[in-house]
């Protein structure tokens, strides 16, 4: 008996042991920043599929239509028009990046007058910043300026092209929530170092990729991140791009049109 008792406590162990891993969130991927940058527009993955990885995210959709912004598994696209709208399972993506949110930590954070000191004060309050980070951030916004960008037709130009022709939103003053995810430093070609930002209001009528913000009281959660799967594109599109080329100043040009 006692040789039994000590077995089923063993795979008990082991069985609580497999769960806990399970339970850890992962970031998947669906294709690279740098075919993005590139012009690769036109993706493989459907919202429904995306859902099946995620309830929390961002990403673009495909022709480059819109702001994708994912938050309790609702997936939302603010359009170049200044319309935002829920998107339709069978809608698709060339980028996107999601997880399962299950914050880790939370705190509150007041009087951020800039999207630079907000980035200040979160990172130095990670433990580990040589893994992922996604981040959801509730609250009260004195400002709030956001981008889209509407949908493009082929040939397609480079996304570093293509933001010029950006549409801006002054939403100003708003309650809603960011979206994020911080990666480290070497994800570059993949995915985007540092800060990635995206909005969306609690009316759910604006959104948006983040120039700007100001924030007077907010309640932020942070998930940790360190296990990464990323879907790579089957498509002669992707495949044709040369992603053997440094696009690190493209990115940064394209992610520097915000303000500080």
């Amino acid at each position: 008996m006692k040789h039994i008792k000590f077995a089923l406590t063993a795979l008990l162990s082991a069985t609580l042991f497999f769960n806990a891993n399970a339970t850890e969130p992962v970031l998947y991927q669906y294709s690279t920043i740098d075919a993005l940058l590139a012009g690769s527009y036109d993706g493989e993955i459907t919202v429904e599929e995306l859902s099946k990885h995620g309830d929390f995210g961002l990403g673009t959709y495909n022709k480059l239509d819109g702001e994708m912004v994912v938050i309790d598994g609702f997936f939302y696209k603010m359009q170049g028009n200044g319309v935002l709208v829920e998107v339709k399972k069978s809608d698709m993506s060339p980028f996107a990046v999601v997880t399962n949110f299950k914050p880790n930590s939370q705190y509150e954070l007041s009087d951020i007058k800039s999207l630079a000191e907000l980035e200040k004060k979160i990172s130095s309050t990670l433990e580990n910043t040589g893994i992922f980070q996604a981040i959801r951030i509730k609250g009260d916004f004195d400002e709030m300026t956001t981008r889209a960008i509407s949908p493009q037709e082929k040939p397609y130009k480079p996304l570093i092209e293509v933001s010029k022709t950006q549409s801006i939103f002054h939403i100003g003053k708003t309650k809603g929530e960011l979206i994020a995810f911080r990666s480290p430093a070497f994800v570059k070609g993949f995915n985007v170092p540092g800060y990635h930002w995206h909005y969306l209001s609690d009316d759910r009528k604006s959104g948006g990729h983040v120039l700007s913000l100001a924030l007077s009281k907010v309640n932020v959660k942070i998930s940790d991140i360190s296990d990464v799967q990323l879907k790579i594109p089957t498509s002669k599109a992707f495949s044709a791009v040369d992603q053997s080329i440094d696009r690190s100043k493209e990115l940064h040009i394209v992610e520097s049109a915000r303000k500080p």
